[in-house]
């Protein structure tokens, strides 16, 4: 029996529109955290929302790994101020003195850790959609962090995605399967402070630009 079908446009409407698209707005890459813990029910649920992601071949590669320990948070941090230190050599003059003063992750505060993996050897999905295209699977973790991002949001949790760090000792830290790629680390919380406005562009650091500047045609 077909399954009954139903007017999407009739049944979300113009408010919900307009709410998905302020969400869109307030989602922003949080650095800054309180330190009340978030409800592990709340965890779930969230994490729940992020299941809904597309992947290819219905593969769901994306791993959720929960960093609770104080040896494995220890060594997170470790490894981001060893990268932290590194990337600021790569600057110099007003540049270097505007990079040593952003905050780039809230590991100390957040109250969770998530690191997200992909797992590059799975049987599910039967390698449909990513014989020619490998990386798929990549994007398709992706799609369930921005999924996750939202939803988190959706319940005041602000995230915030830290890239500065070394993947290969993060994996090692982490102790996980040999197939699994770090593809982001999460740190999730409560906001100080909610924005619209990105905090790079807010300290000096990058502006958005005008989106009509990447949008082409052939």
């Amino acid at each position: 029996m077909p399954h009954a079908t139903t007017d999407i446009a009739a049944e979300f409407g113009p408010d919900f529109r307009d709410e998905l698209d302020r969400l869109f707005a307030l989602r922003r890459d949080v650095r800054r955290f309180r330190t009340d813990p978030i409800d592990a029910d709340l965890l779930d649920t969230i994490l729940h929302r992020a299941e809904l992601s597309p992947s290819v071949g219905n593969s769901q590669p994306w791993r959720w790994v929960e960093v609770r320990s104080p040896r494995c948070r220890g060594q997170i941090r470790e490894n981001f101020a060893r990268c932290n230190a590194d990337a600021l050599d790569g600057y110099d003059g007003d540049r270097a003195r505007l990079y040593s003063g952003l905050k780039l992750a809230g590991l100390d505060d957040a109250p969770v850790h998530l690191a997200v993996f992909t797992d590059h050897e799975l049987p599910q999905g039967h390698g449909l959609g990513r014989a020619t295209m490998p990386e798929t699977l990549d994007y398709s973790t992706v799609a369930a962090v921005t999924a996750l991002w939202l939803a988190a949001r959706s319940h005041g949790v602000g995230l915030g995605w830290v890239s500065i760090l070394d993947a290969a000792a993060a994996h090692r830290t982490l102790e996980v399967p040999d197939t699994w790629s770090l593809t982001a680390y999460l740190c999730l919380g409560y906001p100080e402070t909610t924005t619209d406005v990105p905090e790079l562009e807010r300290v000096g650091w990058q502006e958005r630009t005008d989106p009509g500047a990447r949008r082409f045609s052939r």
